[in-house]
C-alpha cells in the first residue's frame, strides 16, 4: 500500500496515464491543430486585407487591433473544443473506472475522494495545456510575421479560456459522478451547454435578475474577456461553479453513502454554493485591460468622475430591448458603476420595446440625480452625457482630451502556416499516439 506522503505524487502519474490511454484525447489533440490553425490563417488574410495587402485602400489604423483580428479568432475553436469535445474526456476518467470496479479499489487506498478529484483535475489541466500548442504557435508565427501583441489583453483573454476550462471539467465531472452511464453524464453535460444558451436567448432584452444572471454564461463570461475586461465577479462565480461541481461529484462518488445522504448532501451544498454566487456577482471591481481602453472613458474624464462623491441616481425610461438602453448601459452606466462610488440605476418602462407607450409619456428620457439636483437627456452619447453629470455635480470638465490608441496594420501572409497546423501538427499527434499505443500493446 503506497504511503501518504508520495499518494498525491501517484495519484497524477495514473491519472495522466489515464488520459494517455483515451482515444478520445488523441482525438482532441488530432482535431485542434486544424481548428486553430483555420481561425489564424483566415484572421491573418482577413487583417492584411483591412491593412491594405493588395494595393486595396486600408481601414483606419486605429480600428486594427490584434485582439480583435487575431487572438479572439483564433482562439475561438478553443471554445468549440472544450463545449463539444473535452466533456467526452473528462467523463471518461470517472465513468471508466467506475463501470470497470476500479473506482472501488482506489476507495481502499489512503488518498481521500477529494484528493483524487484533485488529482483528476490536475492531470485534465495538463491535458488541456497541451492542447494549448497550437495556440501559442499561432502566437509565435504572428510574433515572425511582424504582428504585436499587447501582453494584458492577451494574458487576460488566455486567463478567459482558462476559465472556460474549469467551468467545464466541474460541470462535466459532476456528471459523470451522478449520472449511471458515460452517454447520460455526455447528455447531461451538453444539456448544461444548451440550457445556457437557452438562458441567454430567453433573457435578451428582459433586463432584472434575469439579465443579470445571463451576464454570467459560459459565452457571456468569455465574451467579456475578449473585449478586454477583466470583471472580479465573472472570474469568481466561474471559478465557483467550476468548484461546485467537483464538490457534487466528491458527494455522489461515496459509494458507501445511500441515495438519501446523498440527496442531502447535495441540497446543503447547491443552498450554499447559490449563497456564494449571490456574493461573488455582487462587486463591481474591473478593470480594462485593452490598449485602446474600448471599455472605458477617456483618462481625463474618469479623473474628473472620481471627484464626485454623492450618490449618483439614474431613472431610465427606455425598454429592455431598446438600442438606445443597450448603448447607455454598455457605454455609459457599466463604465460609471466602475467609477463612482454609488451609482443607482432604475428602468422605469412599462414594456419590453417601447413600441406601445401611451402618447405623451416619458419614454425616452433618462433622468440623472445628485446632491439633489435633477437633470433630463435624451441622449445616450457619452460626451452629452458626461457633460450633463459634470453640470449637476457642479465638478469643471477636462479641458484635455485623450489621445487615440494607435492600431497596428500589418499586411502579412500566413506564410507556412498551413503546413503547420494542416499537415506537421497532425502527423505529429498521430506518431505519438501510434507509439502509445503500441508500447501498451507490448
Amino acid at each position: 500500500m503506497p504511503s501518504l506522503r508520495t499518494t498525491p505524487a501517484l495519484l497524477f502519474g495514473k491519472e495522466l496515464r489515464e488520459l494517455a490511454a483515451s482515444r478520445a484525447w488523441w482525438l482532441l489533440l488530432l482535431l485542434i491543430g486544424p481548428l486553430v490553425g483555420h481561425g489564424f490563417i483566415t484572421a491573418v488574410e482577413l487583417y492584411a486585407e483591412a491593412s491594405g495587402s493588395g494595393g486595396g485602400p486600408a481601414a483606419l489604423a486605429q480600428g486594427l487591433s490584434p485582439l480583435d483580428g487575431i487572438l479572439v479568432p483564433t482562439l475561438s475553436a478553443y471554445d468549440l473544443a472544450v463545449t463539444l469535445l473535452f466533456p467526452f474526456i473528462a467523463i471518461r476518467l470517472i465513468a471508466f473506472e467506475r463501470s470497470n470496479g476500479g473506482w472501488k479499489l482506489m476507495l481502499q487506498s489512503p488518498a481521500s475522494v477529494p484528493a483524487m478529484l484533485a488529482a483528476k483535475a490536475a492531470a485534465l489541466l495538463a491535458a488541456w495545456c497541451v492542447a494549448w500548442v497550437p495556440a501559442l504557435l499561432a502566437i509565435a508565427l504572428w510574433h515572425l510575421y511582424g504582428g504585436w501583441l499587447y501582453a494584458p489583453e492577451t494574458l487576460n483573454l488566455l486567463l478567459g479560456h482558462l476559465l472556460r476550462f474549469v467551468l467545464a471539467a466541474g460541470v462535466a465531472v459532476a456528471a459523470a459522478a451522478i449520472a449511471e452511464s458515460a452517454a447520460s453524464a455526455a447528455i447531461a453535460a451538453l444539456g448544461f451547454t444548451v440550457g445556457t444558451w437557452v438562458l441567454e436567448f430567453v433573457a435578451a432584452g428582459r433586463g432584472g435578475w434575469l439579465e443579470r444572471a445571463a451576464s454570467f454564461t459560459p459565452t457571456s463570461a468569455l465574451r467579456v474577456f475578449e473585449l478586454g475586461l477583466f470583471r472580479l465577479s465573472t472570474v469568481a462565480v466561474t471559478l465557483l461553479l467550476g468548484l461546485g461541481g467537483f464538490a457534487l461529484a466528491a458527494i455522489w462518488l461515496r459509494e458507501g453513502w445511500s441515495l438519501r445522504r446523498r440527496a442531502a448532501r447535495t441540497a446543503l451544498t447547491l443552498a450554499a454554493l447559490a449563497i456564494a454566487l449571490a456574493a461573488a456577482s455582487l462587486p463591481r471591481t474591473a478593470f480594462d485591460l485593452s490598449e485602446n481602453r474600448r471599455n472605458s472613458f477617456p483618462a481625463a474624464d474618469e479623473a474628473a468622475l472620481r471627484r464626485i462623491t454623492a450618490p449618483l441616481h439614474v431613472t431610465v425610461y427606455l425598454a429592455a430591448e431598446d438600442p438606445r438602453r443597450m448603448d447607455l448601459d454598455r457605454n455609459i452606466l457599466a463604465r460609471l458603476e466602475r467609477i463612482l462610488p454609488d451609482v443607482d440605476v432604475r428602468y422605469a418602462a412599462r414594456s419590453r420595446s417601447g413600441l406601445f407607450e401611451a402618447p405623451g409619456d416619458r419614454y425616452g428620457e433618462v433622468w440623472y440625480e445628485i446632491g439633489g439636483r435633477k437633470l433630463m437627456s435624451r441622449s445616450t452619447t457619452e460626451r452629452i452625457v458626461l457633460d450633463n453629470l459634470y453640470q449637476l455635480a457642479q465638478v469643471p470638465p477636462p479641458s484635455d482630451s485623450d489621445a487615440e490608441a494607435p492600431g497596428h496594420p500589418l499586411a502579412a501572409r500566413p506564410s507556412g502556416a498551413a503546413w503547420v497546423f494542416y499537415v506537421i501538427w497532425p502527423l505529429a499527434v498521430a506518431l505519438c499516439g501510434w507509439l502509445h499505443f503500441r508500447s501498451r500493446s507490448r
